[in-house]
């Protein structure tokens, strides 16, 4: 046995029971997150991965080679992408709830072997903005008609390209924040949906009429797969990329919105204070 701040720390099993697995590795601390966990892991995936966890336990596997999993099988969603017809989002949509169950089970082997480390917080990183970076450019040669002759003369892979831009943009803002507390040796900001309230009574309003149509939710690998996948359904039956192209647009629109109001919110709420 070990000992850290003078308590004793039980040796644990190498083969645990799935039970074991979600009493130490799915605590509320965990499950009670308000922007780190997903709807999909709070929706099943959390009930899965303990499966997935106790088997990934019995092999020599780092918690930061199952995140090293999660990068390349983001990647692979947005790969699927280029494949014409539907079956290239069934295929993104599958991977991208992959990716995020991948996503679990890294935290959950780290916690079980006390294995966690800053390095697996930045292969996290680096998984989510790989994947939220490469998804707009193949949704961009999606609308192009990629890879049929032609694609490359049209305006869709460059309107990808800006909307990629736009989402790790707006994903870096929370990033940003975070880099301006460690500047500042401000402690680290718990996550719990009253820190993120804005002080501005205007700004306060506006961001909770967002809650009714929640458009900025759009960006992450998950909603994004999903949303291609309902626009390849439809143009399926219209026999164009109609529904493909108006997807782009509405995301690009939104996505200024969407950095807009995120700035606005951290500058008026706690955050940096």
């Amino acid at each position: 046995m070990t000992y850290r701040n003078g308590v004793t720390d039980q040796p644990r099993p190498t083969h645990p029971t799935v039970a074991q697995i979600r009493e130490v590795c799915q605590p509320p601390a965990i499950r009670g997150r308000t922007n780190s966990e997903h709807w999909v892991a709070d929706v099943y995936l959390r009930d899965i991965s303990p499966y997935l966890t106790k088997q990934l336990l019995k092999t020599p596997i780092t918690a930061n080679q199952v995140t090293w999993l999660m990068v390349a099988t983001g990647a692979s969603a947005a790969v699927a992408l280029l494949i014409p017809g539907i079956w290239g989002p069934l295929l993104a949509v599958f991977l991208g709830q992959m990716q995020m169950l991948w996503d679990c089970c890294d935290g959950e082997v780290a916690r079980w072997r006390r294995k966690s480390s800053p390095m697996g917080v930045f292969i996290d990183r680096v998984g989510h903005y790989t994947t939220e970076g490469l998804i707009p450019i193949a949704l961009g040669l999606r609308a192009a008609g990629f890879p049929n002759e032609g694609w490359l003369d049209s305006i869709w892979p460059f309107l990808g390209a800006l909307l990629s831009v736009i989402i790790l943009y707006n994903k870096a803002l929370n990033d940003m924040v975070h880099v301006s507390r460690a500047y500042n040796d401000l402690p680290k900001l718990v996550d719990k949906a009253e820190v993120g309230v804005p002080t501005n009574t205007g700004i306060r309003n506006l961001r909770s009429l967002a809650k009714f149509f929640p458009f900025q939710r759009a960006y992450h690998s998950v909603e994004l797969t999903i949303l291609i996948l309902i626009a390849g359904i439809i143009d399926l039956f219209i026999g164009d990329l109609g529904a493909t192209r108006v997807l782009l647009v509405a995301l690009l629109g939104f996505g200024v919105i969407t950095i807009v109001g995120h700035l606005a919110s951290i500058l008026t709420s706690s955050k940096l204070r």
